[in-house]
């Protein structure tokens, strides 16, 4: 979904200790064959109660860093069953899951009209710059793992707000699918012992971490704060935490080398617009959408956002998309 996201500092956000909400095991669907469905699905409202100071302004990485508190973790007594998942907090048969995978496909998702199971879509993992259509290549990452969250002040929090952290679709940055072996890889760990490998998205990945950290006034530990102080330091200083909710679809801007505004992926928003069109911007030139494009357009050229783009059945790095698909993307 998916995904610039941007966070608020933590003293500019107040928690509700009732809130409830959840993540973890995967929800069954029942076991019914139907004919599938084209689900479209508005963005969830917030699982959580959250204030948000009138006219708050982005922050830096290094500025949120600095609100929150560095302390020793407390790692007893840790259990996932502590944090109910996937829950349907609005009760329209979709559970968290399920509502992330439908919101961060690229196109309309197709969802079983039985159990809100989704079976195909398109979506991009930015810890490693894949591109995917199954779900079951993919895991929802909680991007501060529950043990983290945990260790760091849930143990000292009530069974409903560990729910609400766990489903939390408040905000694009909590939650975001990725490919399972990249989350496997990282577990629970933090930034001081897992970082993604693909260096680009390095920024967004810190800004996401604090910002987490910071909405929910959760603590760091001492490497924990110094590994991720020393990399905004040295390769993000400007790169900015918006206000909590206030990011509401990915965009294809920011960089880990250029430091601008980053965002929680890469892969840009779409609509329910055709992939091409002639000309919509009065260019001349093509405009295209970065999403699926039919095998009779490949090789053909257009431009998004002035961006050069190709209809392609490879990456930019070579590596082939699944057989028979093709997408818009950068020259």
């Amino acid at each position: 979904m998916r995904k610039s996201f941007l966070v608020i500092p933590a003293l500019a956000i107040v928690v509700s200790v009732g809130c409830a909400s959840a993540s973890g095991a995967q929800s069954t669907a029942p076991n019914k064959k139907s004919p599938t469905t084209t689900v479209a699905k508005k963005k969830k409202k917030a699982t959580t109660t959250t204030t948000i100071v009138k006219g708050a302004t982005s922050s830096t990485i290094l500025q949120v860093l600095a609100t929150i508190p560095v302390m020793n973790e407390h790692p007893q007594g840790y259990s996932r069953s502590l944090f109910k998942h996937w829950v349907d907090a609005d009760g329209d048969g979709c559970d968290t899951r399920e509502e992330v995978l439908i919101v961060e496909s690229t196109s309309k998702a197709q969802v079983d009209a039985y159990g809100c199971k989704v079976i195909e879509g398109d979506w991009y993992s930015p810890y490693e710059g894949g591109s995917y259509t199954q779900p079951g290549d993919l895991d929802i990452d909680h991007m501060v793992p529950l043990k983290e969250a945990w260790d760091s002040g849930a143990w000292n929090w009530t069974a409903a707000q560990r729910q609400a952290y766990a489903n939390d679709l408040s905000d694009p940055r909590p939650l975001i699918a990725v490919l399972n072996s990249q989350n496997r890889s990282k577990s629970d760990k933090d930034p001081s012992n897992w970082i993604p490998p693909r260096g680009e998205y390095t920024c967004a990945y810190l800004a996401n971490w604090v910002a987490i950290k910071a909405k929910w006034k959760l603590s760091m530990d001492q490497s924990e704060f110094g590994r991720i102080k020393n990399l905004a330091t040295r390769s993000c200083t400007t790169s900015t935490v918006a206000p909590w909710g206030s990011a509401t679809a990915a965009t294809s801007g920011g960089s880990a080398s250029t430091g601008s505004n980053v965002v929680t992926t890469e892969a840009p928003a779409v609509t329910a617009a055709p992939s091409s069109n002639s000309d919509s911007s009065g260019s001349g030139v093509r405009q295209v959408t970065p999403v699926r494009c039919k095998a009779a357009e490949f090789g053909q050229t257009g431009q998004y956002q002035g961006t050069p783009y190709v209809c392609s059945n490879t990456r930019q790095n070579g590596q082939p998309y699944a057989t028979g698909y093709y997408f818009w993307r950068p020259v």
